[in-house]
């Protein structure tokens, strides 16, 4: 009883009783609940396209409410999506895919997946990514999200991998497409190489569809081309706008959008070479968009027409300029296409498949919900496999001598030895267990990436 009350209890007892019954507690928003705004499914597919400077990040809706977010945006964008996110999103995200190893693609990431969460991740398995970029994906599996990246079916190497968010509702990995199809090798550069061998993705709903071309060069453009793997888009996200090569005059005819959508800060618009790109898709007839101008854009596809919404129209024009139509059947006259077609290139299979680690079917962690949150058909994705990379092999076939399964001294989780994780411990770090019972009698706990 608390210091402050002095009545007896008798007394206490009649003035309560001449008193009306107190109403009861309010309950507390559950965390769940309240940790995120979003309204309900319209029945439309919404692309929002966040305003992050220099970087990517973009948001897919689907009609049904399936989400996914393509690339996160730079770290200098952590509070603004952290913010802008749960305005958005009614549970977890289904899927987030980094199209690029590059931190202005994922350098807001681990703050996004503390705010929002995501079921799983899609990534392009690159071999010359920084050390950082490993241990974000480590650090990533480790909290339950499952990590996968596209590969063609072994039934049919030559097929795009396809997601399928819901019915009718589309999205394609057009690059890269190893095993079957090598990955590029001319930049002279990792960095180069990386960004040649970022995920392009087409989104389509009907008539309408948006391709992203994640950090895509010269060379993606012109294997795209060759392979025959581009098409008209009602809405392009233009990439690289700032690198020579890039955004050539084959590509933009061939994609030929109705609508482009750049990323950028001030800096990167007074570039020259942006000013080149900005020519050639007006040359195509393309009307452009830029998130340093017009800020925050928002489309919406009824799978007839692309309504895009600006946050602000572009200086000098009315207000009413801030929402444009594109139609889902192109009205503008047949392009007489200028540039020259690079020929067809005819793809070798790789003489000897890579070794593949062995992962569960994607399934994330069990949600506080208790059951698994709708979404994205786990049937509907690729096996979630992670190659092992060749300089990984024979370290992972000695620790394989050792035991079945590793761990880190310093961490209180353990792998499968064929886990991408496990390939990233350091020799005077690792710990071995020959069986899982052995693990878990050493107070550690399975990974959420392997499950072992």
């Amino acid at each position: 009883m608390s210091p402050r009350i002095t009545l007896g209890v008798g007394l206490l007892l009649a003035s309560l009783a001449c008193q009306p019954p107190p109403e009861p507690p309010k309950k507390a928003p559950s965390p769940e609940k309240s940790r995120y705004f979003g309204g309900a499914p319209d029945g439309k597919l919404h692309v929002y396209f966040f305003d992050v400077g220099s970087g990517e990040a973009a948001l897919i809706v689907s009609p049904s409410g399936n989400t996914v977010l393509v690339d996160s945006g730079p770290v200098t964008a952590e509070s603004h999506l952290v913010n802008r996110l749960p305005e958005l999103l009614r549970r977890e995200l289904d899927l987030v895919v980094l199209t690029h190893p590059d931190p202005k693609h994922h350098g807001a990431l681990d703050a996004v997946l503390k705010r929002v969460g995501a079921r799983r991740l899609m990534e392009p398995q690159l071999p010359d990514t920084s050390s950082a970029y490993d241990a974000l994906l480590g650090a990533v599996g480790s909290r339950g999200v499952q990590v996968f990246s596209p590969a063609s079916s072994a039934n049919l190497p030559q097929e795009s991998v396809r997601l399928q968010l819901e019915n009718e509702v589309n999205l394609t990995v057009l690059w890269p497409r190893a095993p079957a199809t090598p990955l590029l090798k001319g930049a002279p550069d990792a960095e180069g190489r990386n960004a040649a061998n970022s995920i392009v993705l087409r989104l389509t709903y009907r008539n309408t569809s948006v391709l992203f071309a994640g950090a895509a060069r010269g060379e993606t453009e012109e294997a795209l081309l060759a392979n025959g793997l581009l098409g008209n888009a009602t809405l392009l996200k233009v990439a690289s706008p700032g690198v020579a090569g890039a955004n050539s005059q084959g590509f933009l005819e061939e994609v030929r959008p109705q609508g482009a959508v750049f990323s950028m800060d001030d800096a990167l618009g007074r570039d020259a070479k942006v000013s080149d790109v900005l020519t050639r898709l007006k040359g195509v007839g393309a009307k452009t968009f830029r998130t340093d101008v017009n800020g925050e854009m928002h489309a919406v596809s009824d799978g007839k027409q692309f309504e895009l919404v600006l946050q602000r129209p572009t200086p000098g024009e009315p207000f009413s300029a801030r929402r444009v139509v594109f139609p889902g059947v192109d009205p503008r006259p047949a392009l007489v296409k200028t540039a020259k077609p690079p020929p067809p290139v005819v793809v070798k299979p790789p003489p000897e498949p890579p070794a593949v680690a062995k992962v569960e079917p994607a399934r994330a962690v069990d949600s506080p919900r208790g059951t698994t949150p709708p979404g994205i058909d786990v049937d509907s994705l690729p096996v979630a496999t992670k190659a092992v990379r060749k300089e990984d092999s024979p370290r992972i076939a000695q620790r394989a001598a050792a035991g079945g399964y590793v761990a880190s001294r310093h961490k209180r989780i353990f792998h499968k030895l064929t886990c991408r994780s496990a390939g990233m411990i350091k020799e005077e770090n690792l710990v071995t267990f020959k069986t899982r019972e052995e693990a878990l009698k050493s107070d550690r706990e399975p990974a959420g990436d392997c499950k072992p």
